[in-house]
């Protein structure tokens, strides 16, 4: 399952990464209404990117304590 939420997490921080980028580049070009919309955007996928690291990383931990403990 930790697999999986670093997936997630990855998606979600590359899906922020583009927003970014085009936010960026529509503030350039003037056109700060869309910037802004694709700005909020970022933001919201970066945060659903934290909240899934923070899961990889429980997961990770758990899986971990788990493996040592059959050591």
């Amino acid at each position: 399952m930790a697999k999986d939420s670093h997936q997630r997490a990855a998606e979600y921080h590359n899906l922020a990464a583009h927003a970014h980028e085009s936010a960026m580049t529509h503030h350039g070009k003037e056109d700060h209404l869309t910037g802004h919309e694709l700005s909020r955007q970022a933001m919201e996928y970066a945060a659903k990117a934290y909240e899934y690291s923070k899961d990889a990383h429980k997961e990770s931990g758990a899986f971990a304590k788990k493996k040592n403990k059959k050591k």
